[in-house]
């Protein structure tokens, strides 16, 4: 299976839209200043630096990542004077030491080939008594809109439990993450869970996000046969707490992590 990051719109429906309700919760747990310099590491289609600059009166929000397709869509969806995004690596920036007031990152870390080079790289850019940040799906708990997918596919294929992001991303979880940002040299390091309502109109508004191909739960689904696809949808379905009105209410849950540089 080959992970895909290129369509930003697929990203957004997928997780996009879920990632801004944590990104406001977060930014109001950092309390960052006005006026501030941000690196948003990793920054996908956007949503992380759209939700500064809407919330957090910054100078100036620069965000990098590799995917071009995602620079290229939030260049699109962000016109904001105050708002630049470049390609670069997370483990190696292209930006001066202590150049920033606040380094975050959104649902990155545990995608980057080395994550404890990122957050050294993140902890380097930033100044003395700025702060570092980020947050992550907490994929083997209460992430509920991919464990359910996760847990109906690994019923169906054990081999799967693999590709499970619950299992492939051990970072995702209050100790590792504490860990890592210790690991980095970063003071006062505290961890939080932010939970969100992830409201579905209906079964449709659930699993078409996974038919877009962005993200390992997506690319899975895609690989699959038409006829194994319909019976990871039939499993999904089963499993749900879906509401006489068809509806279905989940929650998802992030781990938030800071430090002081």
């Amino acid at each position: 299976m080959v992970e895909v990051w290129a369509s930003g719109d697929s990203y957004e429906s997928y997780v996009g839209r879920w990632s801004r309700l944590v990104a406001r919760e977060f930014l109001s747990w950092l309390a960052i200043p006005a006026n501030s310099r941000w690196l948003d590491v990793g920054c996908g289609t956007g949503a992380l630096c759209q939700s500064i600059l809407q919330q957090a009166a910054p100078r100036e929000v620069t965000g990098i990542d590799r995917s071009e397709a995602y620079v290229a869509f939030a260049q699109q969806q962000l016109q904001d004077e105050r708002a630049r995004f470049q390609i670069s690596d997370a483990q190696d920036l292209a930006v001066d030491t202590a150049a920033c007031d606040a380094v975050v990152s959104g649902l990155a870390l545990n995608f980057i080939p080395d994550p404890r080079q990122a957050v050294s790289e993140m902890a380097r850019v930033t100044r003395p008594g700025g702060v570092v940040a980020a947050y992550v799906w907490d994929y083997a708990g209460n992430m509920q809109l991919m464990r359910h997918f996760w847990n109906a596919a690994v019923a169906l294929d054990p081999a799967t439990s693999d590709l499970d992001e619950g299992r492939r991303f051990p970072l995702c979880q209050l100790e590792p993450l504490a860990a890592l940002f210790a690991g980095a040299g970063l003071q006062a390091v505290k961890v939080r869970a932010i939970d969100i309502p992830t409201e579905f109109k209906d079964f449709d508004d659930y699993w078409s996000p996974f038919l877009g191909g962005q993200g390992p739960a997506p690319g899975y689904a895609m690989s699959l046969s038409e006829a194994a696809r319909a019976q990871l949808r039939e499993r999904i379905y089963a499993g749900l707490p879906i509401a006489p009105d068809g509806s279905i209410s989940l929650v998802a849950r992030a781990w938030a992590v800071r430090g002081a540089r």
